[in-house]
């Protein structure tokens, strides 16, 4: 047979379903082939490469190592095929289901207003969102982007820059009518400092002094929430001060609903936000890329 006539992504597919079913009965069932057929084909595959892909045996079949690494490479060649059989029938049209994860802040204040603008871009785009401010693992997440505050950690994750935000410290009207507005850093220690429960880069509130020194003041350890929106609640429910994203108390600030406080100790620090997303595993898929062209070009702090 010359190699022209070899049905390269065939027996590609017919060995991984071995591999994934466990055995030549469940594979053929699955390729609508016989046991036999399928043990002919694996045998000739590995005549050809010249190397022992699995050990078989009366009660399961185990890799070899040069099996272990066909497989691998099998699996990312198919999932190319089957990206570029789609895109070649779609035209590159954005279509499916995204997975989007991102906090909650974030969520209700930047991207939640920007949704309609981009279902009426992608009307074949389904959206799937969930908030949470704590790191999560793409992967097992099932997610294809999250939106992060902060570096990346991770090699094996690529970002966009979506903006950076500045942040302010704010209380309720009613909070500083009991307790008092804080007028210089020193008076900090009077009043309840609601922090993040949650492990962060910074610890603390970084505040510039009279004489411009940086310092660092720790949250009121009594009070700690897992994201920022529920930090936004508690400050306007009048339970404490909170420094908080700009864009996320804009609006209670315009409304009259928070007071900024110790404007002129801000150290003007920013807050970079990036969509991030698997680098590895084949072309990125249209809907993906239409989502993160869309955010980078709309999103504004």
């Amino acid at each position: 047979m010359s190699r022209q006539d070899i049905n390269r992504s065939g027996e590609m597919e017919v060995f991984v379903s071995v591999v994934e079913r466990g055995g030549f009965s469940a594979a053929a069932t699955a390729r609508r082939m016989t046991p036999s057929a399928v043990s002919k084909l694996l045998a000739r595959l590995e005549t050809r490469l010249g190397a022992r892909l699995v050990n078989r045996s009366t009660r399961r079949l185990q890799l070899t190592p040069e099996g272990c690494a066909f497989y691998e490479r099998c699996v990312a060649i198919l999932a190319d095929i089957a990206e570029a059989e789609r895109q070649a029938s779609t035209g590159e049209q954005a279509s499916g289901r995204i997975r989007i994860n991102t906090s909650g802040s974030f969520g209700n204040h930047v991207l939640a207003p920007l949704v309609p603008a981009f279902m009426a871009l992608h009307p074949a785009v389904t959206l799937d969102i969930s908030h949470t401010d704590r790191i999560v693992d793409l992967m097992e997440e099932r997610a294809d982007v999250a939106i992060r505050a902060g570096p990346l950690k991770s090699s094996s994750l690529i970002a966009r820059k979506l903006g950076a935000t500045g942040k302010i410290i704010v209380a309720s009207p009613d909070y500083l009518s009991r307790h008092g507005k804080p007028r210089t850093i020193a008076d900090l220690r009077r009043h309840c400092r609601i922090g993040f429960s949650y492990a962060r880069a910074i610890e603390g509130w970084p505040l510039r002094e009279g004489g411009g020194e940086t310092v660092m003041i720790p949250i009121t350890p009594g009070l700690q929430v897992g994201d920022g929106e529920a930090m936004r609640h508690l400050a306007l429910s009048g339970a404490g001060l909170a420094r908080l994203a700009a864009f996320t108390v804009r609006g209670d600030i315009d409304a009259g609903r928070l007071v900024p406080v110790l404007e002129e100790a801000n150290p003007s620090d920013l807050e970079e936000f990036y969509a991030v997303y698997m680098g590895q595993g084949g072309p990125l898929p249209a809907r993906v890329r239409a989502l993160l062209d869309f955010l980078v070009s709309h999103v504004r702090f």
